[in-house]
């Protein structure tokens, strides 16, 4: 089902500079402060291109996506960027340590070219809904470049973990780069290159569903560009890093929940209306998220001006998510915090981290954290695959995917 094609990607050349000071985490984990920070680390680093400055000055002839395809097209004239000379994969392994619990681990993939496929084809999966303002973002970097720069997330069945072999034998050869990014995570990749391996891979892709784990944003903009370019070389395709949803590797962190600027705010009226039980502290409740019970729908509680951490505990139902539970029941229910605010993110912030959490009802950030388990890749499996859609923010594959290894520009 899955077409999977090497490619000649575009990667930074020695000219450019140390290949540490050139990736950039996906464009949308990028943060003012890290744009700033990447911006002055090398002027060829990619985030000029996947998230340049806007200037006041910006009108439709020069603007950031004008001036992205300007360095796109100056750094392949200079030699910044040069262009492989035999189609092939790129293994890419990821060592990192999981944030909580410390537990030390390597998720191994492939970079490739992946045909673009509508939903009702039943090949790729999403598991997110998408919004339109990211999607228009991609659209004009993408029309101005045609070109693809980050990859999208894509994992596959395969519990015997034969393409993982394949990669473990890439990985014997020098690697064309060895990164550790900012989080601590080593970011390594391989060159696969031989014929035979990688007509092996396309093989044994061929009979996969895709999930979407991340880019689902990107991905419905390489199926809009699809569309609208029906004759475009090779529109109908993006890169892409597929990776073994069986394998030891893989973890979903998850996003807790921070509530602030609530008027009449009352913690007791709250934990009054939960079916709560209150916890010494936030080592309980660590030590409770270790041991899963996919039975029961746990949400940790931290409210400000009161000691310790609740938890909330009941049955769960079938197909029943965490996250949908403190949304619609809690969020929406108690405290009348609607879709629309979360989506427009008023009174609700982000935390990756359960101590992070914790430590901003603390320091008189937040109101209250709500404490979640991490989502496990058979829920996500099962949801995708059934044809349902989870809340934004239900998941957090860990560590991201770096952008600038290898660049896919279309045939011009």
């Amino acid at each position: 089902m899955a077409r999977i094609f090497p490619f000649q990607p575009y990667r930074y050349s020695l000219k450019a500079g140390p290949i540490e000071k050139l990736v950039t985490q996906p464009y949308d984990k990028i943060s003012p402060e890290m744009q700033t920070r990447y911006l002055a680390q090398n002027p060829n680093n990619l985030v000029r291109v996947i998230l340049g400055e806007r200037l006041p000055s910006d009108n439709e002839q020069q603007n950031v996506y004008t001036r992205a395809a300007g360095y796109l097209t100056d750094w392949i004239a200079s030699g910044i960027l040069a262009q492989e000379a035999e189609p092939s994969l790129y293994a890419y392994f990821q060592e990192f340590s999981v944030p909580d619990t410390g537990e030390k681990l390597n998720r191994k993939g492939f970079i490739g070219v992946g045909a673009v496929e509508d939903y009702s084809e039943n090949v790729v999966h999403r598991h997110e809904q998408t919004l339109s303002g990211p999607k228009k973002d991609r659209m004009e970097l993408l029309k101005h470049t045609h070109a693809h720069f980050g990859q999208i997330f894509m994992l596959y069945p395969d519990p015997k973990g034969e393409i993982d072999q394949i990669l473990d034998e890439a990985a014997k050869s020098a690697p064309l780069g060895k990164i550790v990014d900012e989080y601590g995570a080593t970011h390594t990749f391989y060159k696969i290159s031989d014929p035979a391996r990688v007509a092996k891979i396309q093989q044994l892709m061929s009979d996969k569903k895709l999930l979407i784990a991340d880019g689902h944003h990107r991905y419905e903009t390489a199926l809009a560009f699809r569309k609208d370019n029906p004759n475009l070389p090779e529109s109908d395709r993006a890169m892409m890093t597929f990776v073994n949803m069986n394998s030891n590797g893989l973890r979903i962190l998850a996003t807790h929940r921070l509530v602030n600027g609530l008027e009449n705010f009352q913690a007791s009226d709250l934990l009054a209306s939960l079916d709560v039980r209150k916890l010494a502290g936030i080592g309980d409740l660590k030590a409770i998220f270790t041991k899963p019970d996919l039975s029961k729908v746990r949400i940790g509680i931290v409210v400000r001006g009161l000691e310790g951490v609740y938890l909330m505990e009941r049955a769960r139902a079938p197909r029943e998510l965490d996250v949908e539970v403190l949304h619609k029941e809690i969020l929406a229910g108690k405290l009348g915090i609607g879709e629309d605010a979360i989506r427009e993110e008023r009174f609700l912030k982000y935390a990756r981290g359960i101590d992070p959490a914790f430590e901003a009802v603390q320091n008189g950030k937040a109101q209250v954290a709500f404490l979640l388990e991490p989502t496990t890749i058979e829920q996500v499996a099962d949801i995708a695959f059934s044809g349902g859609v989870m809340p934004q923010k239900s998941t957090d594959f860990y560590p991201k995917l770096l952008s600038g290894l290898t660049i896919y520009r279309l045939p011009r």
